[in-house]
């Protein structure tokens, strides 16, 4: 007999009633350090005193009002982020996968307008854009789309970081090479430099697009806004969300003003996105994100982070054979771990983590994380890894 809930999770067996900083707290109050802030979504922790005042005052005067509408703090939150990155324009939606869905249309949108009909899009295995017919449809994984079909037709999908393959798969017909910089579904696996550098330079050979989907590994996460400003690479569309409200429902599509083009009045829209609600929580997420150490103590604290997984790897090299990832977006490929059961192991200790593909733990903890929860997460993360050594690793 079907539930209440439409059984589309297997939910741990725990119930959260509280969250303050880097910790959450369940309805026996347990504590909780959280290494997974929702997927990447609490990107300031919990009950974060500036986004809890932001997210009280606007709830007293006004919640929602429709798009038809003038809305001053949307426009102060796309001019905030035009300034901060490549995008001249920004629209906002409540997802990342509403997002994805934007950037296919705005990249046939462009091509359609010039007269060409280049509604194709090479994509990379392995990827993850969402949950909706054309987000699966451009991953290609078969666990996501058996039984979904018949998919939305146009993408292409070659295999992960191959430049090579990314060309060959360029027909007429292509508008766009769309990819992750940092897979986070996939492994926690982020393209090198050079390869987004490739793609920037194939996208400019063949006068088509480049769509980065920084949902996971944008907003901060890897120490700078998104991730492709580490390469010194320019995309011409990007898709954001999770961190973009710290927990908040929001998302946005940044783009040049050359690729959004076509989007004039009446060609897209959305109900409640960029309500103000969401963009007064928005803009106090960039208030914090846009002050001066911020994105440093990202980076600094992300590479204690790693240098305290490294430090695993070599005390447990039968258990961990890799630390992926780079900022607070890091993995342990753990092939031996049934990795189901090691992060459900894990959560019973204290650490909230979750799995990624290719036997990956997977790490996105709150970017306020400081020093002594990476020495904390350590101590317990050691703990576990003797005990499975010890003892049998979770599925044995």
């Amino acid at each position: 007999m079907i539930t209440p809930l439409l059984p589309t999770y297997r939910r741990m067996p725990v119930t959260f009633e509280r969250g303050e900083g880097m910790y959450l707290y369940d309805s026996d109050g347990k504590k909780y350090l959280d290494l997974f802030s929702g997927i990447g979504v609490s990107s300031l922790g919990h009950a974060h005193p500036h986004l809890v005042a932001a997210l009280k005052e606007q709830g007293e005067k006004l919640w929602h009002i429709s798009n038809l509408f003038e809305i001053p703090d949307q426009q102060r939150l796309a001019e905030r982020l035009v300034a901060a990155s490549f995008a001249d324009t920004i629209f906002f939606s409540n997802s990342g996968a509403e997002a994805i869905e934007l950037c296919i249309k705005m990249v046939r949108k462009h091509f359609s307008d010039k007269g060409e009909s280049r509604h194709r899009m090479v994509t990379m295995s392995s990827a993850f854009h969402g949950r909706t017919l054309a987000g699966i449809a451009a991953a290609g994984q078969e666990k996501l789309v058996s039984g979904f079909g018949p998919l939305p037709e146009g993408f292409d999908v070659v295999d992960w970081g191959d430049l090579d393959a990314v060309e060959a798969a360029i027909t007429p017909e292509t508008g766009a090479i769309m990819v992750e910089p940092v897979q986070g579904e996939g492994g926690i696996r982020p393209l090198g430099h050079n390869v987004l550098k490739g793609l920037r330079d194939l996208a400019d050979k063949h006068g088509i697009l480049l769509v980065f989907d920084e949902i996971q590994c944008g907003m901060g996460r890897t120490g700078k806004l998104f991730y492709h400003e580490w390469a010194d690479v320019k995309p011409d569309i990007v898709a954001s969300a999770k961190g973009i409200g710290g927990g908040f429902p929001i998302g946005a599509v940044l783009a040049t003003e050359h690729a959004a083009s076509g989007m004039v009045a009446g060609t897209h829209g959305t109900t409640y996105g960029g309500n103000p609600l969401a963009m007064a929580v928005g803009n106090a997420v960039m208030d914090v994100m846009l002050a001066d150490g911020f994105m440093e103590n990202v980076c600094n604290t992300g590479n204690k982070l790693k240098q305290a997984f490294v430090k695993l790897k070599e005390k447990y090299p039968d258990l961990i054979d890799e630390v992926r990832g780079t900022g607070m977006m890091l993995g342990l490929r753990c092939p031996g771990v049934e990795t189901r059961l090691g992060v459900l192991d894990l959560v019973k200790r204290g650490l909230l983590v979750a799995p990624a593909g290719d036997s990956v733990i997977r790490f996105l903890p709150p970017l306020i994380m400081e020093e002594s929860h990476v020495e904390e997460a350590f101590a317990g993360l050691d703990a576990a890894f003797t005990d499975w050594a010890t003892n049998g690793v979770p599925g044995d």
